[in-house]
């Protein structure tokens, strides 16, 4: 039935959780950062995590842009933690951004089921992310290779859930609507958008959140994409 699959990466592929978490600890080691008053590396990441998933949910609704998220988190987490950002004396963004995309944790089971579907269907990532840091992230954690086409929120002069990059995806994809499947995490941007322009979709809900517009699949593990392939 389908012929091409449309991944988002972050949260869906790519463990950005457990790869930021990393970061965010190294970068409290190496600058000393409990010596400003941050209590630990666990604590700041909780808030660094909370303030960031905010941050995108308000650039995927086009209320920020791309430059107010890396102005601005850093010492959103630093107000958040009652820490005076003009302690810390080097660009908390910069660091986190050199470091993130090197990690390559990946979420349990999605090199298998990248590995099981490779050969069967034609492969694409559809991103919101910075284009040149999801291309590092990708190259390292040893995906790059399954997917055909990689549309960036840049490329396609739009971002998910705007109907444009879908519509562009398939465009430069040589795909038609009904033999597409959209797999991602997240809701707004992945399934609405999608469904926007007739495509079918998979929500990868591992928390079990409940919606009131539903996908046309709703899987919790990635094997629950193998029975539905």
């Amino acid at each position: 039935m389908y012929k091409h699959l449309f991944f988002d990466l972050d949260h869906t592929l790519w463990d950005f959780d457990r790869n930021s978490a990393e970061c965010i600890a190294e970068l409290f080691d190496t600058f000393r950062l409990a010596d400003v008053g941050i209590p630990s590396s666990e604590e700041f990441s909780r808030h660094f995590i909370a303030i960031n998933r905010k941050l995108w949910a308000d650039y995927d609704k086009n209320l920020i842009e791309h430059s107010y998220i890396r102005q601005h988190r850093f010492p959103l987490v630093l107000r958040a933690l009652g820490i005076d950002e003009s302690a810390v004396q080097v660009d908390l963004n910069v660091e986190y951004l050199r470091l993130l995309p090197l990690k390559p944790h990946l979420l349990e089971s999605a090199r298998e089921i990248l590995d099981y579907l490779q050969g069967r269907y034609i492969l694409h990532i559809i991103t919101n992310g910075f284009a040149e840091i999801q291309a590092v992230k990708m190259n390292s954690s040893e995906i790059a290779h399954y997917f055909t086409n990689v549309i960036t929120s840049e490329k396609a002069n739009a971002k998910k859930p705007d109907p444009l990059v879908f519509q562009y995806a398939m465009e430069i994809s040589n795909a038609t609507v009904s033999e597409s499947l959209m797999i991602g995490d997240n809701y707004e941007a992945d399934i609405l958008g999608a469904k926007s322009v007739g495509m079918d979709t998979v929500f990868y809900n591992p928390q079990g959140m409940v919606v009131d517009d539903k996908s046309t699949y709703d899987v919790r593990h990635w094997n629950e994409l193998i029975d539905i392939l």
